[in-house]
């Protein structure tokens, strides 16, 4: 449950494990108002639970301390059934409950869920209702047991399957209706199951003689309807052992089906027809069929329709026809039918007459009509030569002769079929057409053979026989209409070649034959007359001043008068087939176009023209000369001379020099050496060339003049840099007045090995370092033998290691969290003067890419800030080192976690409040409050519920503050918030952790009814606050471990003013419980557990005091069940007493009664209860009376008062502390869960146990486990000065009515050891005396008087000690003293000798 005061408006999230994992409703967590519930707990259910609390109009948000769940899996139940797997209907099943590990359980069964309160067995039996099948219910079982573990987890549910009785049926075969005189078999079907023995009924009554799984029937022949209601049954040894009757099966039988024939068509029949007969059996399909004709059975005949062809020639009765039918399936036969009787009438003939009769022409048209007497209606079909001519399908068809056909035309007959019958008449006798050819016509050509073009032709067309024509011309298969006579003339065109044309002609006149057929084709072919064409030598570019030849080519023939033009000019002049033409040196570009033609006097007479020829011109190629070096030159210095000339090779080069031929210069390049004492001008250089192939020249080149210094040249040495950082780049250039120089690098000297050498002017120096400086020279050299300039004036490179940036965190915390102000700062190590500017990265990318300021303040921080800070120095173009990276951690603001130790107060305890912000971050300061009831002025928690009052000293840089009672009682609740930097960044307030005391207040005290700290679920408690005095206003308070103080709600219990009554209690009431005013007042508290399970442990609310008479009752929730059970009771977990009445009474308690308690019986068993004892007023008066006593007339005292006075010469004053027992806060769980509070430690550890009983009384006094930590919480709050006193009180054996009253005579002998007392916040001053008395045996009593024993020596040392987790030096003095018995001289009758001294040995056990 999540509680934050009583206020409604509250909503509340849950987390678990970490602050964004948000708990979702599901099935298994329940969110319901303030409260989480988590049904069916599994192990992925253990962590850390937060609850938050949210207004959201105010944007108020409170988060909890978490919670830890820690699961231990229970032994679990599992069921076992048998028999196993199906059950059947009215089977009994047991089922078992199974719980390994353990005995003694008592057992729960639950059916769909529901608790079955007679079945508390291990074994239960359950018998199956008869007529139930499927599921039969979940089951499954839990158990309880006294001991623990007092439950187990529940059995997973054991589903009950209930399958049905293997039913019996009937199949019959074949299926469906039965027919007449067939034969079935009736089967018992019972699934699933063999080895039955079968009944069989008819119509109810038993059929004995049949056993058999399957029996036959035999259906009579004349029987139709119903045969009777058939039903099985089964019985077997093994289970299932029986089955249910069948269902009934009534068998019906039905006739079988009649066949008959069908005849089509119906009625008379004619001659050639064709009849079907369709064999027709109704209801059924799939027959094989029998056809039988007079009687006579046609065994190719099986199919439902056959088809019957009358013979054409005859006429009358055609025969008697009938069917049946067999088939697969049922019925598989039927009757025949009654027969068919087939009569046949003759078909009407059909005739053809044709027009023209007699001689028919090819190309004439000749008509033939079908003549069929005594029908209409008919379809007519016409054959040729027997072929069918389908397109005729008319009475009357119309034939034209082929033109080219003579002779016989065919036979031609025909024949009809109609709609109506008769349907078709036989055919025709055939009818023979016979042709006569018509005369031919042909065409002749004059003249014959080949034609040329532009010539001009005849064509006749001639028609032999008969005259009277009329022509008709075509040329390509188109008329010509204008050509009408027998004679043509065609003009072939000058520019046709190939055929001219397919000429054809025909004839036509008045009588027959009426046409004559076209003649054949007469195809006009043109010869292209011979072209001319120019062909040029030489051929290609020609160039200037060259003779070109021209030719005037006409192939195929000769005697050829030639006519020469240029440029369409015609030339009178050239009449040759060749003509020469000079091209003039100067002329590039065109030099004409250039043509030809022939006339000569046979076919072909002349020729076309030729194509023009057009001459191109291209210059002779230019020579150049190229000069190395180029420009100036200098005395001693070789050049070369290059002719260039381009665009073609194997040239034979010629030089001139001042225009004098150089004979012995025929390279292509010349070296030409500088005369030493030469200056000025080196003459005028020229060249040009001459090949075998064209062009065979060069135009010359022009003269290149070569002009020489009298100096050596010498170069310029710069650098880009002279003063860099190692890691940067520098360039060197080194330049020379003229080109073609390649460049030498010298470093320290100039008579040295170059460092490097290049062929351009720059050195580059890529990520120098320190051993890069220094001087650097260059010179530049060319030529074969390389020329040298002059060497460079020196250049001096300064190169200095690259300052590093450095990145500081100010100030340098680990953790930084939102709202605190954060500076950076870059200082730039080794980087001479202080001209900088910054670069600030973030991530890598830039955050300031320019700052002159080397800090960067971030005020306030964000989460967005958080990430890796670098940063570098820039000055000019130069750069620091980047930073080493400085990682930022921006976290939300914090809220420091208080605990207080002890967290129940025991009277005169000081108390140690611990405050712990996040460990990662430090140098905080603390603040201290104590929760009061809201008073306006003060910091208000809880929406003003609560104020927060500063505590003294409120302010502290430790960690730690201790309260030191004195006055009211500081109980209540406590606040620390923590704060640092300038200005203070505050965390959040923490949680509130409380203080209280079980003891009663005089005010006003808390009473629970009933009277006891344990209480059941679903039981009522009223919690009084009783008010003492006049003291008003106090209000009932609760906390819990997961929830803020709140008042009793009246909206879930009753209230009435200073009284609550929880009417319905449940485990999450359980807690602390106490009465608070109005003015910050708080009662004793009371620690209320609420069990949900059998048995509690009623023990006293409030401490109880030594003498006094305690009584613990283990109570049962079901208390009628078992009256007075058996009880174990426990304290500190061992057994002390068994009682049967459920009682345990301490007739008079002490302080070694305190401690946790429970009981256990075969019920089950109670949580833990803390009884706590206190010691009466006068207790610690007697206490010292005892022990004083004990120490034999003060030794004891002796030796503190050694310890004290030399504390104090030393440390100065002191004050003593004591140690309580604790209270106890929780019941059943862990007390070291505790948060570091002394609850729940050992009763005997760090207070007083008794022995009572007999005439030896020893009294023991341990040192506590805590007493380092006390220490250290001790000094918390300043200096102090503590004297611990740990006293160990063994028996001393006494001599029967002898006392020991003089200390004096029994001196005790101490062993001191100091040391210094480390890691505690402030200086404190501890003297610890550890003093063991043990038994010390007695010297006889002499009757003279004893002579006093020789005093023993005192020893002393003192060894360091170091008390761990302090927080500063703390100086602890221990002294361990142990007195041991000594032997006494025995009595003498006589006055004793006053016995000799005994000697107290001490010594010191380091700590």
């Amino acid at each position: 449950m999540c509680s934050v005061g009583s206020d409604s408006i509250w909503s509340y999230k849950w987390y678990k494990d970490m602050n964004d994992n948000v708990v979702s409703q599901s099935v298994r967590h329940t969110r319901t108002g303030d409260t989480l519930t988590i049904s069916r707990a599994a192990e992925s259910d253990q962590g850390l639970y937060w609850c938050q609390g949210e207004i959201q109009s105010r944007s108020i948000s409170i988060i909890s301390d978490p919670v830890t769940i820690t699961l231990n899996a229970l032994p679990e139940a599992s069921v076992s059934v048998s028999p196993q797997g199906l059950l059947y209907s009215g089977e009994t099943v047991s089922l078992q409950c199974v719980i390994p590990g353990y005995t003694d359980w008592r057992y729960y069964w639950y059916k769909n869920n529901q608790h079955l309160p007679d079945e508390t067995s291990k074994v239960i039996d359950i018998t199956i209702p008869i007529t139930l099948t499927g599921q039969a219910g979940q089951y499954r079982c839990e158990g309880n047991r006294v001991s623990r573990p007092t439950s187990s987890q529940p059995s997973d549910p054991v589903t009950l399957t209930v399958k049905a009785l293997p039913v019996a049926s009937v199949s019959v075969s074949p299926q469906g209706l039965l027919y007449s005189g067939e034969r079935v078999s009736l089967q018992c079907v019972i699934p699933g199951y063999t080895d039955w023995r079968y009944y069989w009924y008819k119509n109810n009554q038993h059929l004995p003689d049949e056993t058999s799984k399957v029996i036959d029937i035999t259906i009579p022949i004349t029987l139709t309807g119903q045969a009777g209601q058939y039903r099985c049954e089964g019985n077997r040894v093994s289970r299932p052992t029986s089955s249910p009757p069948s269902d009934p099966v009534t068998l019906t039988v039905k006739a079988l089906p009649v066949s008959s024939v069908s005849v089509s068509p119906q009625g008379l029949l004619y001659s050639g027809e064709r009849v079907s007969l369709q064999c027709v059996i109704p209801g059924y399909t799939d027959w094989r069929y029998y056809w039988y004709k007079n009687n006579q059975h046609l065994p190719d005949e099986t199919s439902k329709v056959i088809d019957i062809t009358i013979p054409i020639t005859l006429t009358g009765q055609a025969g008697q026809y009938r069917c049946e039918g067999n088939r697969v399936s049922r019925p598989t036969s039927s009757p025949p039918s009654d027969p068919v009787t087939l009569t046949v009438k003759a078909l009407p003939v059909a005739s053809v007459s044709v027009s023209p009769q007699g001689l028919l022409y090819s190309g004439e048209r000749v008509r033939l009509q079908c003549v069929i007497p005594g029908y209409t209606d008919w379809r007519y079909y016409w054959y040729k030569n027997n072929q069918h001519l389908p397109d005729e399908t008319s009475k009357v068809i119309d034939i034209t002769i082929p033109i080219t056909l003579t002779g016989q035309a065919g036979q031609y007959r025909c024949e009809g079929n109609r709609v109506s019958r008769p349907t078709s008449s036989p055919p025709s006798d055939p009818v023979t057409l016979t042709v006569k050819a018509l005369p031919v016509a042909s065409v002749s050509v004059s003249p014959q053979g080949l034609l040329y073009s532009g010539e001009r032709v005849r064509l006749q067309c001639v028609i032999p026989g008969y005259t009277d024509w009329r022509y008709y011309w075509y040329k390509n298969n188109q008329h010509l209409p204008d050509e009408t006579s027998k004679v043509i003339d065609i003009t072939i065109p000058i520019t046709l070649t190939g055929q001219a044309g397919q000429y054809r002609c025909e004839g036509n006149r008045v009588s027959r034959p009426t046409s004559s057929p076209p003649s054949d084709p007469v195809t006009l072919t043109v010869k292209a007359l011979p072209v001319a064409s120019v062909s040029v030598s030489p051929q290609g570019l020609l160039y200037s001043g060259e003779r070109v030849r021209l030719q005037c080519v006409i192939p195929g023939y000769t005697d050829w008068r030639y006519y020469w033009y240029k440029n369409n000019q015609h030339l009178p002049d050239e009449t040759s087939k060749v003509i020469d033409i000079t091209i003039p040196i100067t002329l590039t570009g065109q030099a004409g176009q250039y043509r030809c033609e022939g006339n000569r006097v046979s076919r072909p007479t002349s020729s076309p023209p030729s194509d023009p020829v057009t001459l191109t011109v291209k210059a002779l190629p230019v020579a150049s000369v190229s000069v190395t070096p180029q420009g100036l030159l200098y005395s001693g210095e070789t050049v070369s001379l290059q002719c260039v000339i381009p665009g073609y090779t194997d040239w034979r080069y010629y030089w001139y020099k001042n225009n004098q031929h150089l004979p012995d210069e025929t390279s292509k390049v010349i070296d030409i050496t500088i005369p030493i004492t030469q200056t000025g001008q080196a003459g005028q250089y020229w060249c040009e060339g001459n090949r075998v192939s064209r062009p065979t020249s060069s135009q010359p080149s022009d003269p290149v003049t070569l002009t020489v210094k009298d100096y050596q040249p010498k170069t310029t040495l710069t650098s880009d840099k002279e003063d860099v950082f190692t890691g940067d780049r520098v360039t060197l250039n080194c330049t020379v007045e003229s080109p073609g120089w390649k460049f030498y690098w010298y470093r320290h000297r100039p008579d040295s090995t170059p460092v490097t050498t290049t062929s351009g002017y720059s050195y580059t120096l890529s990520r120098v370092s320190v051993s890069d400086g220094g001087q650097y020279w260059c010179r530049a050299g060319r030529g074969d033998p390389v020329y040298y300039t002059l060497y460079s004036d020196p250049v001096q490179i300064n190169i200095t290691e690259r300052p590093v940036a450095v990145l500081t965190l100010q100030p340098n915390w680990t953790q930084i969290f939102i709202g605190e102000t954060v500076t950076m700062r870059c200082d730039i190590q080794g980087g001479g003067d202080s001209d900088w500017n910054y670069r600030w990265y973030k991530n890598s990318p830039v955050v300031i890419p320019f700052n002159i300021k080397p800090e960067y303040r971030i005020s306030p921080v964000y989460m967005s800030n958080s990430g890796s800070y670098t940063c570098e120095g820039v000055k000019g173009n130069k750069f620091s080192k980047t930073s080493e990276a400085v990682k930022l951690t921006v976290s939300d603001q914090p809220q420091p976690v208080l605990r207080i130790s002890p967290q129940w107060l025991n009277p005169g305890d000081s108390v140690t409040l611990s405050c712990e912000v996040d460990k990662t971050s430090t140098d905080w300061s603390f603040s201290w409050y104590r929760t009061v009831p809201y008073r306006a002025g003060l910091p208000s928690l809880l929406h003003e519920s609560y104020s927060l009052q500063p505590l003294s000293g409120n302010v502290t840089t430790e960690d730690s503050y201790t309260l030191i009672p004195a006055g009211p009682t500081p109980t209540g609740g406590y606040v620390c918030r923590a704060g640092r930097g300038d200005p203070v960044y505050d965390t959040l307030y923490s949680e509130p952790q409380f203080l209280w005391s079980g003891d009663l207040q005089p005010s006003v005290s808390l009473t629970v009814n009933p009277n006891t700290t344990q209480h059941f679920t679903s039981k009522s408690l009223s919690l009084i606050c009783e008010l003492k005095g006049n003291s008003t206003g106090w209000r009932l308070k609760r906390h819990t471990e997961t929830a803020w103080p709140s008042e009793c709600p009246s909206t879930w219990r009753s209230i009435t003013e200073s009284t609550c009554t929880i009417t319905s209690l449940d485990t999450w009431y359980s807690g602390v419980f106490w009465c608070e005013s109005g003015s910050g007042e708080y009662s004793n508290a009371v620690n209320i557990t609420v069990n949900g399970g059998v048995v509690i442990l009623e023990s006293p609310v409030h401490p109880v005091t030594e003498g006094d008479s305690v009584t613990l009752t283990c109570t049962f929730r079901h208390q009628g069940t078992n009256s007075k059970p058996k009880t174990d009771f426990y304290k500190d977990g061992t057994l002390i007493k068994n009682e049967t009445t459920g009682e345990m009474t301490i007739p008079a308690v002490s302080k070694s009664d305190e401690g946790f308690y429970k009981c256990k019986s075969d019920e089950g068993e109670s949580p833990e209860s803390w009884v706590t004892v206190r010691a009466p007023a006068s207790s610690t008066s007697v206490l010292v009376g005892v022990v004083v006593g004990l120490l034999v007339a003060g030794v004891l005292l002796v030796i503190l008062l050694v310890l004290l006075v030399r504390y104090q010469n030393s440390k100065g004053s002191c004050s003593n502390r004591i140690f309580w027992p604790p209270q106890p806060q929780r019941t059943n769980q862990d007390p070291q869960q505790d948060q570091g509070s002394t609850q729940g430690q050992a009763p005997d550890t760090g207070y007083t146990h008794q022995q009572h009983g007999g005439t030896n009384i020893y009294d023991t006094i341990n040192s506590s486990d805590n007493n380092d930590d006390d220490v250290a919480g001790a000094s918390a709050a300043g200096p102090s000065h503590v004297t611990y006193a740990q006293i160990q009180l063994k028996k001393l054996d006494k001599k029967k009515k002898e006392k020991r009253n003089y200390p004096k005579d029994y001196p005790v002998y101490s062993e001191v050891k100091t040391g210094k007392a480390t890691g505690a916040a402030r200086p404190v001053d501890v003297t610890y005396a550890e003093v063991d008395l043990q038994k010390r045996a007695k010297a006889k009593k002499k009757r003279e008087t004893a002579t006093p024993p020789e005093p023993e020596s005192v020893y002393s040392l003192v060894k360091p000690y170091t008390v761990p987790a302090a927080a500063g030096p703390v100086d602890v003095t221990y002294a361990e003293v142990d007195l041991q018995k000594r032997a006494k001289a025995k009595k003498k009758r006589e006055r004793a000798t006053p016995p000799e001294a005994d000697s107290v040995y001490s010594r010191l056990k380091p700590r």
